[in-house]
């Protein structure tokens, strides 16, 4: 220590002096080094600090349907600066840094600025920040760096802002700024600016809108549009202001800008076809939980907006046709929805949820094409679908005969179940193709009941309709709508009417990529399709629903079903007019329509062809405009063959009038037509013409000769009968069975009717030649009769009752019928009644 002591005491002065400031300028150049460059992040570290690309849901063709905004990183799409609007950049740059491509990176009187206020008052309170220099604090400095207000951070972005221009070019550093820069509203970069305030592309902005969004990013919140427009004015003004002193714009077009009133969009961040972007977001929150907000993927859809536009078009039109009509009150019908998908693939092409999304009165964020509803008839096809299955015993055909008639049915809970058609009306008897055609409830109740509950239940289930798969809850009313479907699955199920029986799984999303392009997900064609149906039989109900002349009776001749080229449609219509439908289909795309109230309060008198028909026409006609017209297609094993119009039996000379119709081959009819026969008649009695009647007294008549079910329904409609004693041809094979009361019915006493009043008719079917009926209530034996039809009449009386009838024949032996169990309540006083269980 000594020696050190003694060797600084013999230096002489300048040298003394000279170590000391060589130390000074070390500890001071260390403690400035280690103050400005220590921890200073190096420039190729900028990635880290750019905005997460936001995940981008596309139609089929490339077109924004939205940007999934995490509420935390916002919203970002980069693009390049050659798709950016000009005044893009004309405004940035004079608002932000006019001499962006002259200065090295850094704005020396700037930084001279806030180095004298730092002195001054120990803060920087002044601006001074190129560009070069934003990108530098924005994307390189952590979030606690940038929001430090101090001299050291002014000169750590500058040393990064020099560095910047060394490994960039300026466009490429303004291109950086003009994506990454934050303007408010979640909205990270130009593009998505643009997108979150006017709806559109940075390409596309006006002069006026340039001008607004370039002033954002100084103080975005103070300056937000949406929040604080004033004040967005007056920045606005004064960016044109800037443009016109550098020389950009001219002061007229300024004040032209200026002038001009701006358009926002109605939400921050524009949607496009709202419930197909939900749906398709729950899937990719399904298979992609982190990448969807963090990777930037880039999502196609099967959707083309055009048609999804024509949708909304078509539901907003005729929605407002039916709540205010010419005439009349209101239809109150508020929602409708819309799936339209290629048969052939599954794609969704169409997907309209409500007529508004945003319109909370109408309930319209709910998705009705996902949302379960009665279907109404909608069912009906697959019903007779299962009907015509070949490999079943007995199958039917479009021509089976099926008596359109009340019919009583006994469910499930052993109760009485007659349906009825539309408007009450029975038709007696009709052959399928016009029973299906017209959308008759009595006959696809029998087709049902034939099939049995299983075989629909099954069917719908193989086609993707997944609501309907516990038998336990349907009856034979099931095929009338009496379950739930979502319009996406039925109108998936309806393509495999289309494409000739093949199951369609519908798809919604085509290509997923993430942020580096590379392809995670890409929709392929399934190898191997799932027959469900047999062609032929889809065939066979194709023909039937596109059959104009078969739903003449229901619809007319000029319905909406029409559209001007072949396509196949069926309508529903629910009780109390809750639920309509209507869906139909060409070869190349099928189109489902729910037209009703979200919160399921029933329409106004609005029928599936009045309500969903005129949108499925409309969206049919505008999208398949132009197209090639395609006729179904008929497949091998299906033949033609004329049979009797009313029977559906071959014809004979009786016959008045024949139709041609398709069979599978093999179910053609073999028997002649037995319904009408003809009687030779003495024309001076009216009765049967005998030995004693002379030839010119003879006359022959053709009789339509029913079943004798309808016996009732042909008296009403004043189809003459048989004379008595004629020989009906197939007569004496008429199975015995009771045809009223009907099964399982409670009849109920009145104290306001004398008892000999309250009283039902017995009825019943029996072979011709049968010689007395013996009816037998509850084991004992009640009234015999003796002469046809066989009815009686039987006075009410409580309780539970059973009821057979034994028929003799003429050669002495018996028939003895089903048991029919019915009941009979007594009146009871209202102040005696339970307040639960059976007021008996």
């Amino acid at each position: 220590m000594k020696r050190v002591w003694h060797a600084w005491k013999s230096r002489r002065r300048w040298q003394k002096i000279a170590i000391v400031l060589s130390v000074l300028v070390l500890v001071t150049g260390g403690s400035l080094y280690a103050w400005l460059l220590v921890g200073l992040p190096p420039v190729d570290s900028l990635e880290d600090g750019l905005a997460l690309p936001s995940t981008r849901i596309y139609d089929r063709q490339g077109r924004l349907l939205y940007q999934i905004a995490d509420p935390h990183t916002g919203v970002n799409e980069v693009i390049p600066l050659d798709q950016m609007s000009g005044c893009v950049v004309q405004a940035t740059l004079a608002t932000e840094d006019v001499n962006f491509y002259h200065h090295p990176g850094v704005d020396i009187e700037g930084v001279a600025r806030a180095l004298w206020i730092n002195l001054k008052g120990g803060e920087v309170v002044a601006g001074g920040s190129t560009i070069t220099q934003q990108v530098a604090r924005n994307l390189l400095l952590d979030p606690e760096q940038r929001a430090e207000r101090s001299l050291r951070r002014k000169l750590r972005e500058g040393i990064l802002a020099l560095e910047l221009t060394q490994h960039y070019s300026r466009d490429e550093i303004l291109a950086l700024y003009l994506n990454q820069t934050y303007y408010g509203n979640l909205a990270y970069g130009i593009e998505a600016a643009s997108r979150a305030y006017f709806g559109k592309s940075a390409g596309e902005l006006s002069l006026a809108e340039c001008a607004l969004l370039a002033g954002l990013p100084q103080a975005p919140s103070q300056y937000d549009p949406l929040s604080n427009p004033e004040a967005a004015k007056d920045r606005q003004r004064v960016v044109l202001d800037l443009m016109v002193r550098h020389g950009e714009i001219t002061q007229d077009q300024a004040d032209q800008a200026y002038d001009e009133e701006l358009q926002f969009a109605s939400t921050p961040f524009p949607i496009e076809a709202p419930h197909f972007v939900t749906a398709v977001w729950t899937q990719l929150e399904r298979n992609y939980p982190e990448q969807i907000y963090e990777g930037g993927l880039t999502v196609t859809t099967t959707l083309d907006l055009d048609w999804q536009h024509a949708a909304e078009d078509a539901a907003q039109r005729h929605l407002e046709r039916l709540n205010n009509p010419a005439s009349g009150p209101s239809h109150n019908a508020r929602n409708a929805a819309l799936v339209s998908i290629d048969p052939e693939t599954g794609q969704v092409l169409a997907m309209l949820g409500s007529p508004d999304y945003f319109n909370e009165r109408i309930d319209g964020a709910v998705n009705a094409a996902l949302a379960p509803r009665q279907p109404g008839s909608a069912l009906k096809p697959f019903t007779y679908a299962a009907a015509f299955d070949p490999s079943q015993p007995d199958p039917w055909t479009p021509a089976t005969m099926v008596l359109d008639i009340g019919t009583p049915f006994v469910t499930r809970r052993l109760e009485s179940y007659t349906p009825s058609n539309y408007g009450m009306v029975e038709h007696g008897p009709v052959l399928v193709r016009e029973a299906l055609a017209s959308s008759y409830n009595i006959p696809a109740v029998i087709a049902l009941d034939h099939i049995g509950l299983d075989a629909l239940v099954s069917l719908t289930t193989r086609l993707g309709i997944t609501t309907l798969t516990d038998t336990s809850r349907f009856d034979l009313s099931l095929t009338l709508g009496g379950g739930e479907v979502r319009l996406l699955e039925l109108t998936a199920a309806y393509a495999a009417l289309a494409n000739g029986g093949y199951r369609v799984n519908p798809v919604m999303i085509l290509e997923v990529r993430d942020r580096d392009g590379n392809v995670l997900y890409e929709w392929k064609p399934t190898d191997q399709p799932s027959q469900v149906i047999d062609p032929r039989v889809t065939f066979l109900i194709t023909d039937i629903l596109s059959d104009n002349t078969a739903r003449i009776p229901s619809f007319g001749a000029g319905s909406v079903l029409n559209i001007g080229r072949p396509a196949a449609a069926k309508t529903g219509t629910t009780t109390d007019f809750r639920d309509n439908w209507t869906v139909g289909y060409t070869p190349d795309l099928v189109t489902g329509v729910w037209v009703g109230n979200a919160d399921n309060t029933p329409m106004v008198d609005v029928s599936g062809i009045s309500g969903a028909g005129p949108i499925w026409n409309e969206f049919m006609r505008r999208v398949l405009q132009g197209t090639t017209e395609t006729e179904f297609t008929v497949p091998e094993g299906v033949v033609q063959a004329e049979v009797c119009a009313t029977s559906g039996l071959l014809p004979t000379d009786a016959c008045p009038q024949t139709r041609w119709d398709w069979f599978i081959e093999g179910t053609e009819p073999t028997e002649p037509d037995n319904l009408y026969q003809t009687f030779t008649l003495d024309t001076r009695t009216g009765l049967l013409a005998d030995d004693t009647t002379p030839p010119e007294d003879c006359e022959d008549r053709v009789y339509l000769v029913l079943p004798p079910e309808a016996r009732d329904w042909a008296l009403r409609q004043g189809i003459p009968q048989p004379p008595v004693g004629a020989q009906i041809v197939g007569g004496e094979q008429v199975p015995v069975r009771l045809l009223s009361p009907d099964p399982y019915t409670v009849f109920r006493l009145s104290p306001q009717l004398p008892d000999d009043e309250q009283r039902i008719r017995l009825t019943i079917a029996v072979p011709t030649n049968a010689q007395s009926v013996t009816y037998v209530m509850d084991g004992t034996p009640l009234v015999t009769t003796t002469a046809s039809p066989f009815d009686t009449w039987w006075t009410l009386q409580p309780g539970e009752h059973d009821l057979t009838a034994e028929v003799t024949l003429r050669d002495g032996s018996t028939l003895t019928t089903e048991n029919i169990h019915f009941r009979v309540g007594a009146w009871v006083p209202p102040d005696e009644r339970p307040t639960s269980g059976l007021a008996e």
